[in-house]
């Protein structure tokens, strides 16, 4: 049975997170991207005034542009700072280690325009290290941090449908994801600092082994000189079943690569996650391999194509 005191504690977080949701808020952006951008968006259609910065300068103009049209309050900064400044609530949604840093750290960062008390979202996918790194550089400050990258791709930052995995403490958990909501489907608090990098890593491992296979079955059943569509029929409905598998099966089989998650990035990802199993002194040879066979599509000039053109390393063999 809960006690009273129990009940008054959820009912105030409960209200406290619906009155958050309701209100019209200055929040600075970070990063509009084919990821970012969309993102931004579904927080200015909410009504919240967004403090959009760009490092590319041309993207960020055609970002306002497309703003302008929809009537929603937003603006353009010249540096992250200025994005940050007088904002309760910072989102950064950049490339690398070395891109957060730019954005985050040092003079013109937005770290250092951040008042006591703001919150940070982090939605780039960077390594568990530097998100411990920069959620102590927040802590110094005063700052709550919350490192949150998302799976969904560009359709699910289109849609507004995104999986976020979060990392950090319950207090700057509870203040980001209403704001979440604007964007993310299934938002999951999965523990400490850098938990939620620790979490897109699985994630990633498990796309890239499932793409794998997903690849040699293709050409297994080509090869055969079966229907491929009676094949993903006949097996989609039981245990080989996988988003991958219902999304990516048929544009393999017909040569389609141009998804919106780039084999660049994929491998950027893997990176991560070896590093981090090594650091847990952990092995991962599917992982080291299906990442060797992404450094083989870089070299076919694939880099920019989707992950699911894997299956191009594989030669299709004779029908029988």
């Amino acid at each position: 049975m809960i006690g009273v005191a129990a009940w008054v504690f959820v009912f105030s977080d409960k209200h406290r997170n619906r009155a958050f949701m309701s209100e019209t808020m200055t929040i600075g952006f970070i990063g509009l991207g084919v990821m970012g951008g969309p993102m931004a968006r579904h927080l200015a259609s909410k009504g919240h005034r967004v403090k959009a910065y760009n490092r590319t300068a041309s993207r960020a103009q055609e970002w306002q542009a497309a703003q302008d049209k929809l009537g929603h309050n937003t603006m353009i900064a010249a540096t992250p700072g200025e994005a940050a400044s007088d904002c309760d609530i910072v989102i950064s949604c950049v490339g690398n280690d070395d891109d957060l840093a730019q954005v985050l750290e040092g003079s013109d960062g937005a770290l250092a325009a951040m008042s006591s008390g703001a919150l940070l979202i982090d939605h780039t996918t960077v390594s568990a290290r530097k998100a411990r790194d920069i959620a102590e550089l927040a802590r110094q400050l005063g700052i709550d941090a919350l490192d949150a990258p998302v799976s969904g791709g560009q359709a699910g930052a289109e849609n507004g449908a995104l999986a976020i995995m979060c990392g950090g403490s319950g207090k700057a958990f509870s203040r980001a994801e209403p704001i979440m909501q604007a964007y993310g489907k299934r938002i999951v608090h999965v523990g400490q600092a850098g938990a939620g990098q620790t979490t897109k890593m699985a994630n990633q491992m498990c796309i890239a082994g499932v793409l794998g296979g997903l690849s040699e079955a293709i050409r297994l059943v080509q090869a055969s000189g079966i229907d491929s569509g009676k094949v993903l029929e006949a097996i989609s409905g039981g245990a080989a079943q996988s988003w991958q598998m219902e999304n990516r099966w048929q544009t393999m089989v017909e040569g389609e690569f141009d998804f919106g998650f780039a084999v660049d990035w994929m491998r950027k990802d893997l990176a991560y996650a070896l590093e981090e199993a090594d650091r847990l002194g952990l092995e991962s040879p599917v992982t080291k391999l299906v990442d060797q066979f992404y450094g083989d599509i870089q070299t076919l000039d694939g880099g920019r194509q989707d992950t699911s053109s894997l299956i191009r390393r594989l030669p299709e063999g004779n029908a029988q």
